[in-house]
């Protein structure tokens, strides 16, 4: 398959002609010693304070970020991992820590700590919000354990919510949907542009029957890369803005929980409030029920900060990419046929710990739920 895009020749350019798939190898040899393959050692109990519960060896795929020996992952693929084994396609071998991990976003970065007896070619971060449907992509991995894998593609969709490992009930933004094939292993390789540049982390396949793989596949976007890892390197962590509720794009069927309110109404459906959570304490309303166990809505979102929004996805998006802990938040909400602006102020995410559950496979939060039509910012 080839693509061409050939740019106008005029007095002050040159005619350029890019055909991305018919380069492919000569991509492939550029950035094949920047991809590497990730095996990490973890339980297969639930219970990881037990010394005595047996390990499975996790395989899955990492991409070289800099000089200076760190690797960019997914967090599923290390777990709870601090050591890892980081091999390079030509079967060279370096001990890596983990250096700094996010769970909601699903990165972690590691470090080689041993002398690299090659000179280390860091990938190139491109810029993810300039994908369009139909651009073409690369993903490069390590399925079942098969090094030094490239499968294409193109970009299927884009702004995809992506429900975060571990049923966390959080959901993580602007993921980029491929029908690139993706399969277990190939989690943290990274999915590439036509002119070699990473645009994603190769992260999750959907596969919602048993047996068999769907062929839609998810990665986290290049400019969660750009805002997030930098922290991680140093700090560890990252923090997460949170404003504590639940809810949903609003649909014909939920506009008959709301009196009066028309059926193609637009706006962010309010479903359940955290108790002194920044949602509650700026006053939004969430859904009740009646004693005869009806469903009533509550509060409909549809504008934040002055930005209309008609998505949950708008919303989440947002949040994420716009404000950070400390930062004061206006929602406009629909109410009783009036429309009332309520104020608060963003609070960090809680801590992941009381939800998490032991992933005993790379496999991507190995096949995941398709994204969530009711996730929780």
């Amino acid at each position: 398959m080839a693509v061409e895009n050939t740019a106008v020749k005029n007095s002050t350019t040159t005619a350029i002609s890019i055909r991305p798939f018919s380069s492919l190898n000569n991509i492939f040899k550029q950035v094949e010693n920047a991809t590497v393959q990730i095996t990490s050692k973890i339980p297969t109990q639930s219970n990881p304070q037990n010394p005595q519960a047996p390990n499975a060896t996790a395989l899955g795929s990492g991409f070289v970020y800099d000089k200076l020996g760190r690797i960019i992952t997914n967090n599923h693929v290390v777990g709870n991992a601090k050591i890892v084994d980081v091999t390079f396609v030509d079967g060279n071998r370096y001990t890596a820590k983990v250096i700094g991990s996010d769970i909601y976003s699903d990165i972690a970065v590691l470090q080689i700590i041993e002398n690299t007896t090659q000179p280390l070619k860091p990938l190139v971060i491109g810029n993810s919000s300039k994908l369009v449907v139909g651009d073409p992509v690369i993903a490069i991995g390590n399925p079942f354990g098969l090094s030094g894998t490239i499968t294409t593609g193109i970009v299927s969709g884009i702004g995809r919510l992506l429900p975060a490992a571990a049923g966390l009930g959080f959901s993580i933004p602007n993921a980029i949907q491929t029908d690139a094939p993706i399969n277990p292993g190939s989690s943290g390789g990274p999915l590439l542009n036509s002119q070699g540049q990473v645009v994603g982390i190769n992260t999750a396949i959907l596969s919602p029957g048993t047996g068999g793989f769907s062929g839609t596949a998810f990665a986290i976007p290049s400019t969660t890369i750009t805002r997030i890892v930098p922290t991680l390197i140093e700090k560890g962590n990252y923090t997460h803005s949170y404003i504590g509720l639940s809810g949903a794009t609003l649909t014909s069927d939920l506009t008959k929980t709301i009196n009066g309110l028309p059926s193609n109404f637009k706006g962010i459906y309010v479903d359940s409030i955290t108790k002194d959570g920044p949602a509650d304490k700026a006053g939004i309303h969430g859904s009740t029920t009646d004693q005869y166990s009806k469903k009533h809505g509550g509060d409909i979102i549809t504008a934040i900060d002055g930005h209309t929004v008609t998505k949950i996805d708008d919303l989440i998006s947002y949040i994420e990419e716009h404000k950070s802990v400390g930062n004061s938040m206006t929602f406009t909400v629909y109410r009783n046929g009036h429309t009332v602006d309520l104020k608060t102020t963003l609070m960090a995410r809680p801590s992941p710990i009381p939800f998490l559950t032991i992933i005993s496979s790379s496999a991507p939060p190995l096949q995941p739920h398709p994204p969530s039509p009711q996730p929780h910012p």
